[in-house]
């Protein structure tokens, strides 16, 4: 099967369970690699819309794969049932839909053994929550994919495990730093050339421009540091 950099970074990530569910599973190709890789038993593929649905089973047929395959619509966690995965994927959606989904179905989250979380849009958004919420966060990891940045978070809920970093922390991970992933560097610079270009747009002298000037010559002045860290 020819997938993505995207997903084959989402199946590396992934753990060896009983059963792996996927949140908006598109076209089913996370879950049927994780069965074909043995990497689970069981496998369910679930999606808010009948067309992923559909394609998803389709490819199922052309692989070969039977009833370990379950697939079910409805959104977020609704689909399953309490404790009937270990291991739960969602990805291809915005940093403020995956938190809302965690937010609105906690009890299922929170029998969760492993979150595969990889956000399209708005990582700082779900990694604020992740921090702030109670979340042990075991591994975040950094690909490139098609001229974007995706940022992969594995986590499970953990009480007392809440922590508040600064603001630009939650934007650039303090742990991808520590570790010096292989694709820190290039990602800071793409940081730093995008608030460098938001900058060039900023040309007016009010009160409001003038603040939020000074704020992304902070933000630039911080990714510098880290460049240099680096």
């Amino acid at each position: 099967m020819d997938v993505s950099k995207r997903i084959e970074f989402i199946i590396e990530n992934l753990e060896k369970v009983d059963t792996i569910a996927d949140i908006g599973t598109d076209h089913g190709y996370v879950p049927l690699i994780a069965l074909e890789r043995e990497l689970c038993e069981k496998a369910i593929a679930c999606d808010i819309n009948k067309d992923p649905l559909d394609k998803a089973r389709l490819n199922a047929i052309l692989e070969g794969v039977g009833d370990e395959l379950e697939f079910r619509l409805g959104g977020g966690f609704e689909p399953l049932n309490l404790n009937e995965a270990n291991e739960v994927v969602i990805a291809g959606m915005g940093g403020n839909l995956i938190r809302d989904i965690l937010e609105a179905d906690i009890e299922k989250v929170k029998a969760v053994d492993y979150l595969i979380l990889v956000p399209a849009q708005n990582p700082e958004v779900l990694r604020e929550y992740l921090y702030t919420n109670n979340y042990e966060i075991i591994k975040e990891d950094l690909c490139f994919d098609e001229g974007i940045y995706y940022e992969l978070f594995k986590v499970r809920s953990a009480e007392g495990n809440a922590t508040e970093l600064d603001s630009i922390y939650y934007e650039i991970s303090p742990i991808l730093l520590r570790s010096r992933n292989p694709l820190m560097k290039d990602y800071l610079q793409f940081k730093l050339d995008e608030y460098n270009r938001i900058l060039g747009f900023i040309t007016e002298a009010t009160v409001t421009a003038n603040k939020r000037r000074e704020e992304i010559k902070e933000k630039i002045s911080i990714i510098t540091s880290m460049l240099n860290y680096l």
